[in-house]
């Protein structure tokens, strides 16, 4: 320990004592007493004005009180257990008693009492409002009205169908099978459908529904892509036969990712000529089931379908009224899924349009006849004089007829539109046509039978 040690001690330590030049811990004059040393915590580097002022006056009454604030437990024990903890305790309740001296001198945070806000009027009387659940009373008969016998039935419920085989359907409902072949042409981008026969049909069903008649059936085959139905096709009617033989072949125009997209739909149905057609059944097949491009063939047990008479087809029309000229204006654009009433070249359609005044018939025009279809296009149009007072009490009858050489021209649909329309559709089209004089407004239209339109409007009864 040479006088250079001390001296570089002394200016690079800066735990050395200034006055022996010694290092503090081992100095006698750097030792203090331990009830002297107050531990206070950590504080910041920069002791605030108020602590500094504080600890001189609180040094003299720490001295005094620290004993007698003792706890009991510790009082009441043997001089010579207090004498070794007084150190411990004396520093513990030191800092203790320091703390909450700096807490109760620290400016302290404003205390907020938020009361919950009460929006109403002003001296009104408080009401206890409970929430109420709004019930309806059904009574035994509305119970049983909210069931839809057809969602229960086992003939609409496709999922019991695709659990069935060929052989359990066919033996279940005995409405025969029908073969037919799919296939896709990459080269041309078009579906081929080919319906080849089918074989066990079930004989027609009397119009009483008491018994069987013993006379054959005269099936044809409607096919189209669901879900829009749209270009469906129709084979020929097969005369008096419970085993139709088809072999015709028929092409959808639809790229072949739509065709994986769509469901294949063949519907066997009846034809009768005095009366709406009746559906034998039916053969439903995702195409994303099958491979479209290889092809293949099938034999499938029809089923029953939900629908159990053909839709008579739907009418396209356009009317526009122009007040100034006092002119009715009627657009008939085209047809689809017309019934059909050929059995060897299916339908010869034409439309005839008759206005009628109140409940007298007054003008009668027909489109041209559009020969072998059962979705003709017509875009042909139609003027009629109208007085715009006169607008309010005028009908328009729509009669869709297939043309007949050898005898009168078979009845398929009709609609009426005006005062006297055959339902709310017809009626809408009408009142829309009424709010936007000058304005073309188109809507589709499902054709009736004379019966319903005739039992609704009396102005079907005036026409032919």
């Amino acid at each position: 320990q040479g006088l250079l040690a001390r001296i570089s001690d002394l200016l690079l330590c800066r735990w050395t004592c200034r006055n022996c030049c010694q290092k503090c811990f081992d100095c006698s004059c750097c030792q203090t007493n331990e009830d002297e040393v107050e531990i206070l915590g950590p504080f910041p580097a920069q002791t605030p004005a108020w602590l500094i002022s504080s600890q001189n006056e609180d040094k003299d009454g720490d001295s005094d009180n620290t004993i007698s604030e003792l706890p009991p437990t510790l009082q009441d024990v043997s001089p010579d257990r207090r004498r070794s903890s007084s150190d411990t305790s004396r520093s513990t309740y030191s800092l203790t008693r320091r703390i909450s001296s700096l807490d109760s001198r620290r400016p302290s945070s404003p205390l907020i009492d938020i009361k919950p806000i009460e929006f109403g009027i002003i001296g009104a009387k408080k009401e206890i409002v409970q929430p109420t659940i709004l019930r309806k009373t059904y009574t035994p008969d509305d119970y049983f009205r909210k069931f839809e016998p057809r969602l229960y039935s086992l003939d609409s419920n496709s999922d019991d169908m695709d659990s069935l085989t060929d052989e359990e359907i066919l033996s279940k409902y005995q409405l025969g099978m029908l073969h037919f072949s799919t296939q896709y042409d990459l080269l041309h981008n078009y579906l081929i459908v080919r319906v080849i026969e089918a074989k066990d049909l079930p004989p027609p069903i009397s119009y009483d529904g008491s018994r069987q008649d013993m006379a054959h059936s005269n099936p044809y085959v409607k096919i189209c892509l669901l879900p829009d139905q749209k270009n469906s096709k129709q084979t020929g009617v097969k005369r008096k036969t419970q085993n139709p033989v088809f072999e015709e072949r028929y092409t959808f125009e639809i790229p072949f990712l739509e065709a994986q997209r769509r469901t294949l739909l063949l519907t066997v149905v009846d034809f009768d000529k005095f009366s709406r057609h009746c559906v034998i059944g039916k053969v439903s097949m995702p195409l994303s089931d099958v491979d479209l491009v290889k092809g293949g063939h099938w034999w499938k047990a029809l089923v029953p379908s939900s629908q159990n008479e053909v839709e008579l087809g739907e009418l396209l029309l356009s009317l526009n009224y122009l007040p100034s000229a006092g002119r009715l204006n009627v657009d008939i654009i085209r047809a689809k899924q017309l019934l059909q009433t050929d059995m060897s070249q299916g339908s010869d359609p034409f439309v005839k349009i008759q206005l009628v005044h109140g409940l007298k018939l007054t003008k009668t025009k027909k489109t041209s006849c559009m020969r072998g279809t059962i979705d003709p296009f017509y875009n042909e149009s139609f003027s009629f004089k109208v007085p715009q007072e006169e607008l309010e009490n005028a009908s328009l009858v729509f009669t869709v007829y297939g043309h007949n050489v050898k005898s009168s021209n078979d009845f398929i649909g009709r609609i009426v539109i005006g005062q006297y329309s055959t339902g709310a559709p017809e009626s809408n089209h009408w009142r829309r046509m009424l709010n936007a004089h000058r304005t073309a407004v188109e809507q589709w239209h499902s054709l009736r039978s004379r019966e319903e339109c005739d039992r609704v409007s009396p102005a079907s009864l005036e026409v032919t």
